[in-house]
């Protein structure tokens, strides 16, 4: 390939037609992708270029690309990286990658923040923004593990509040918005998704994944949402600061939820390159949201909002199983963006 002329055009229809044989179902599109990865064009910016050369870096850059998602290799992991919503997240194997049915659960959970009251009113609030930085020391506090962590600091700070504010139960929000816990983050899509479209908003993301917390601190840095999202390796809310249980507006998830039965029949691309960690819920898929269940009273403020991303076949039994449970005002089934029930919401009562 590096031996002949090859312009965007060139290997934009040799990719195409490679692609195509290899069996990849929209092969077009994945030949723009990768070209666009490989020179820093934008799609319409290729049909602009069709007659600039490659460098023979960019050759060999391509040359790898395109053979590594002609054996099957998702893009996202190719490229190294993925659109999600207003935001590009950074990929790799052995992380998840994020759905466009999972941009239905940001919109569930920002209803919830939306609805949620705030804890300060808006002067008390607007008062503390010029010490956001300072008053991220309340935050600080959400992982007991984080031995690191300045005492002095948390104390300044927590004293700092008091200031302004008598003391209160369960702990108070330091500054405008309100917290949400997120369980099982991966790339971080969900947490910084909701932290980038509603700013003050203070959010704690947790994985059992060492891998996915480095991945989606990754991203968190890169998007510069340091003062908004917390990222802590434990299981569920193993690690978060029992001082701010109760004190969250939204719980929200995805979950592992595909049935033990149904893993195998799912396609290459996803069982072949994919963690089984992410995937597997087991016999009904529904093991991991029942103990995300077990959390949310716990976890949820008064009036605080449970969202989560569940299979076709089971999100219906997960609502039944919210309405047994008992302490819920609503519980309801959404549809993602193919009208597949895909989305469980419900709220606590008060």
């Amino acid at each position: 390939m590096a031996s002949q002329t090859w312009t965007v055009k060139r290997i934009l229809e040799w990719t195409r037609g490679y692609l195509e044989r290899k069996g990849d179902e929209h092969p077009r599109l994945s030949a723009e992708w990768l070209i666009s990865d490989v020179t820093g064009l934008s799609r319409v910016q290729i049909y602009m270029n069709f007659d600039k050369p490659l460098t023979p870096a960019e050759l060999d850059a391509m040359h790898d690309a395109v053979v590594r998602r002609g054996r099957g290799e998702p893009l996202q992991y190719v490229t190294g990286e993925m659109p999600f919503r207003q935001i590009v997240l950074h990929c790799e194997r052995g992380v998840l990658i994020p759905r466009p049915e999972t941009e239905v659960l940001v919109d569930a959970a920002l209803e919830g923040v939306d609805a949620a009251t705030l804890t300060f009113p808006a002067i008390l609030g607007n008062v503390l923004e010029p010490a956001e930085e300072e008053a991220a020391g309340d935050d600080d506090k959400v992982v007991s593990l984080q031995g690191n962590r300045s005492a002095e600091k948390d104390d300044a700070a927590d004293a700092q509040a008091a200031e302004l504010v008598a003391p209160a139960e369960p702990p108070v929000l330091v500054g405008p918005g309100c917290r949400v816990l997120e369980v099982g983050t991966g790339t971080g899509c969900i947490a910084l998704s909701i932290a980038s479209e509603r700013p003050g908003t203070r959010v704690v993301a947790t994985d059992l994944s060492p891998q996915a917390v480095a991945l989606a601190t990754r991203n968190r840095d890169t998007l510069g949402l340091e003062h908004a999202v917390t990222v802590v390796e434990g299981d569920l809310a193993s690690v978060v600061d029992p001082d701010l249980m109760g004190t969250f507006s939204v719980l929200v998830s995805n979950p592992p939820y595909i049935p033990s039965a149904v893993v195998p029949t799912l396609p290459q691309e996803v069982i072949g390159y994919e963690p089984g960690l992410a995937l597997d819920g087991g016999e009904d898929g529904l093991d991991v949201f029942r103990r995300i269940l077990e959390l949310a009273p716990r976890a949820l403020a008064p009036g605080g909002m449970l969202c989560c991303e569940l299979f076709e076949d089971n999100v219906g039994t997960a609502a039944e199983l919210v309405r047994v449970q008992g302490g819920w005002a609503s519980a309801e089934v959404r549809e993602d963006l193919t009208h597949r029930p895909r989305v469980l919401v419900a709220v606590r009562e008060g």
